[in-house]
């Protein structure tokens, strides 16, 4: 059985052909004004990523994003919510996660007050089944509530970190990331007005199966250069000293060249910075880098590996490289 559920809402939304296009955040014409739209998000991110962004915008398709943790893949999806108006809807991934989790379910206790109600009052049978599985019963999990109209134009659906599920999961996923369209068996197949704009993450703790990855675009998220990490920071913590800020990048980026066990992302990078500005840092020191490693690093060996003078070796090294080329300039 097929119904198109599209335009129906439990919530009585005007279907899109209703909406006011005044609450519609147009999408970005060109490479140069997703720069800039990632820009106005306060997200410095390198013209490869506008590019492959904006033809994901463009060609309706969803955009497969990998790389290390911290190195900032979900803020992608926050800062395009928040820039084009839209609503962010998260399906955060984790081992074990299934269909009835991610798409929906039924609210069993509500429909069995109505059972015994519906009973009580002397209801047909019939008509009673039919309205148990109606949409004020459904509860819409996340999946589901990206298939739904929305006045602000198709949400930004992120499924994060799709590598922490598993492979059934995965091919439960191609119908959606297909047709954009899920199928509750009980009231029939319910297709999105417009496709919503899709980001997946992963942080390639598994590989992800090709026929998933078929379905989107990819762009790989690098730790950044130094430069770019230098102008994050400007961005994100501005209230910093230029001369901690490049120290900063400095260190962290020779932190990563270590043989660590989970080196430090970006978003290490701006809450450490954030940190030593609450400690009234002006510089770095031994002192202040050994005391606040856990910042950075949250593996006791990695911690322990970097204590004493292979801390105070980095940062000679890192200070010597700043004199000869400071960031910025």
């Amino acid at each position: 059985m097929r119904r198109d559920l599209s335009t129906h809402h439990p919530l009585g939304e005007a279907p899109p052909s209703l909406y006011s296009l005044s609450l519609m955040h147009p999408l970005p014409p060109s490479v140069d004004a997703t720069v800039d739209l990632l820009a106005a998000g306060r997200y410095v991110g390198e013209r490869s990523l506008a590019t492959v962004l904006f033809l994901a915008l463009k060609l309706g398709r969803p955009l497969f994003l990998e790389g290390e943790a911290g190195v900032g893949k979900t803020e992608i999806a926050k800062v395009l919510a928040e820039t084009l108006g839209r609503k962010l809807i998260r399906l955060q991934c984790y081992e074990g996660l299934d269909a009835a989790q991610a798409l929906y379910e039924w609210n069993y206790p509500a429909q069995m007050l109505a059972i015994r109600l519906g009973e009580a009052a002397g209801t047909d049978r019939a008509a009673l089944a039919a309205d148990i599985y109606s949409d004020r019963f459904l509860i819409r999990r996340p999946l589901l509530q990206a298939l739904a109209p929305d006045p602000a134009g198709p949400p930004v659906l992120l499924i994060d970190e799709l590598d922490r599920t598993d492979e059934p999961f995965e091919a439960f996923l191609l119908e959606l990331l297909s047709d954009f369209q899920a199928t509750v068996p009980e009231l029939g197949t319910i297709t999105a007005p417009a496709p919503p704009i899709v980001l997946v993450t992963s942080n390639r703790t598994r590989e992800i199966h090709d026929a998933l990855k078929r379905r989107c675009l990819y762009h790989w998220v690098d730790y950044p250069t130094a430069e770019r990490e230098y102008q994050i920071l400007r961005v994100k913590a501005p209230e910093v000293p230029d001369q901690l800020t490049q120290e900063i990048v400095g260190f962290v980026r020779a932190l990563r060249a270590q043989d660590l066990f989970k080196k430090p992302g970006v978003a290490e990078t701006i809450d450490w910075a954030h940190a030593l500005v609450q400690l009234d840092a002006i510089r770095l020191d031994q002192g202040l880098v050994e005391s606040t490693l856990g910042v950075l690093l949250k593996y006791q060996d990695d911690i322990v590996k970097m204590q004493g003078s292979e801390a105070w070796s980095l940062l000679e090294t890192v200070r010597a490289e700043l004199a000869a080329k400071p960031l910025g300039r």
